[in-house]
């Protein structure tokens, strides 16, 4: 990967076997990382990022104007969030078995043993987090592979620090991101329709865009409620 200057933007190259060059523009700071076909100049990557720069200038805008939450501590007193909703976190020390339970709408227990690490508590929540996503996602995809007649050969959930989800054509592998169990629902079954909708067209085309308006017609709302909701705080690496 090759780094390339326009102006005072910076942009991280990377040339490969593939037809189209994409644009991304990553969180948390709108870092640009360009795929583009191995024969293409750097004049013609260029002048294909300056004819995007309005677009991802207002991507950049949109990961500045994010709440950011701060690294969690995981002690009693912090903020988590699971499925949108605010929720105190209660560390309760005890010899057993470590344990989450939600308690009411406003209150996470994390029951385990004294001295347990930060590393630790944060496992112990996180794997009660993927256990939320596994338990809801079977339904909803479920009812959109049989609305769209499609069916992938795997779903998974995993942390990832730069997509919400993915989807590899070839294998049919769809994978989401485990911060989506910290989002409203109806911000999941956006990330699960767009990524069932790739089984369709494998590009953002204009096809793409007039399936997803088709399937899912509120998804830009879908898409601005994750946008303003607080990003995790991480040590970002692309």
């Amino acid at each position: 990967m090759s780094v390339m200057l326009i102006g005072e933007m910076e942009l991280k190259v990377n040339r490969k076997p593939i037809k189209n060059l994409h644009i991304s523009v990553l969180p948390p700071d709108g870092l640009v990382r360009v795929s583009a076909p191995s024969h293409l100049t750097d004049t013609a990557i260029r002048m294909a990022v300056i004819s995007r720069i309005p677009w991802i200038r207002r991507q950049q805008k949109d990961f500045s104007d994010q709440p950011r939450m701060s690294a969690r501590e995981m002690v009693s007193g912090e903020t988590h969030y699971v499925w949108g909703r605010r929720y105190r976190l209660e560390i309760i020390e005890r010899q057993g078995k470590h344990v989450v339970k939600q308690k009411g709408v406003s209150k996470l227990q994390l029951y385990i043993n004294p001295g347990t690490t930060i590393e630790n508590r944060t496992m112990l929540l996180n794997e009660w987090l993927r256990k939320q996503l596994k338990e809801r996602i079977p339904g909803m995809l479920e009812y959109w592979q049989t609305k769209m007649d499609v069916c992938p050969n795997h779903w998974g959930v995993k942390k990832m620090k730069t997509k919400w989800g993915s989807c590899n054509t070839a294998s049919k592998r769809i994978w989401l991101n485990l911060e989506l169990a910290k989002k409203p629902p109806e911000c999941l079954e956006y990330i699960l329709v767009h990524e069932l909708i790739h089984l369709l067209e494998r590009h953002h085309n204009e096809r793409f865009k007039s399936l997803i308006d088709g399937y899912l017609p509120n998804w830009r709302q879908c898409r601005d409620t994750l946008n303003s909701m607080p990003l995790a705080h991480e040590s970002w690496s692309y």
